[in-house]
């Protein structure tokens, strides 16, 4: 069976109000799609999406590399112009996690949850990594545009996971199905922009602390060389883990500053 990633069958799928909305480009192979919309952010309208079947460059938070192989995966990249502050792009993230899992949902995958901030996962392996990058403007001290990038392993490819991240990376299906790839793109798109024409409003978020199989748990804090055990709390309005270590003592972790791992 073959799965083969359409920009027209996509388009097919969104209702006629996001059709006036989204542009998509489909390619075979490309680098890293959020470095290519970056590029083009400032020439094109918020709505304009590259999709891609493998990235040869793919990128990850904190400049970890995303592992991107071809015919398996979704590789997605979505331009956005809100009028937010920069703190405030963290809702963008949140908001696109809930929309994966709801895209999932469409597609008869009921069990993935959420690792805080912006992971997704399946039982205990990962099978979905989002990236939310950004342009500042001086001007206003709002953000200029920022670039939602979605990395899911619809299937496992046919190498295989490397072997530094086969333990914990997994995929969704283990059978292709005709369109399936183009059913999670355009039910995510979908479910997100549902969520981003009223960001504001935060809607997502309970959601979001929902489906998380953080909270409640023993994790491990990373910050740079300090590593502290400590207990998931809560998530706050901001998407800060609300978190609590051995004295009692509580702190609010920001996400562009730590990785947390389970104990």
């Amino acid at each position: 069976m073959v799965d083969i990633i359409d920009s027209e069958k996509i388009f097919e799928l969104l209702n006629d109000e996001l059709k006036s909305k989204i542009k998509i480009e489909a390619l075979k192979k490309t680098t890293s799609t959020n470095t290519l919309v970056k590029e083009k952010a400032n020439e094109k309208d918020e709505g304009f999406v590259i999709v891609a079947g493998e990235q040869t460059a793919g990128r990850g938070r904190m400049g970890r590399s995303f592992f991107s192989p071809g015919d398996s995966g979704v590789y997605m990249s979505l331009l956005l112009k809100p009028q937010i502050k920069p703190e405030d792009a963290v809702q963008i993230t949140t908001a696109a996690a809930v929309s994966v899992c709801r895209a999932l949902e469409r597609l008869g995958v009921s069990d993935s949850k959420i690792k805080w901030v912006n992971d997704i996962y399946i039982g205990n392996k990962k099978v979905c990594g989002i990236l939310t990058e950004s342009g500042f403007n001086s001007a206003t001290s709002m953000l200029d545009f920022a670039v939602l990038g979605v990395g899911i392993n619809i299937y496992e490819s046919a190498e295989g996971f490397p072997d530094e991240i086969k333990d914990i990376a997994g995929a969704i299906f283990s059978q292709k199905e005709e369109n399936l790839r183009n059913k999670f793109i355009a039910g995510f798109i979908s479910e997100f922009f549902e969520f981003y024409m009223s960001l504001s409003s935060r809607k997502h978020l309970k959601e979001y602390r929902e489906r998380s199989f953080v909270l409640g748990k023993e994790i491990t804090v990373i910050q740079g060389e300090n590593i502290r055990n400590a207990k998931a709390l809560d998530i706050d309005e901001n998407c800060n883990l609300i978190a609590q270590f051995p004295n009692g003592t509580t702190e609010k972790l920001y996400s562009g500053e730590i990785s947390i791992k389970f104990m």
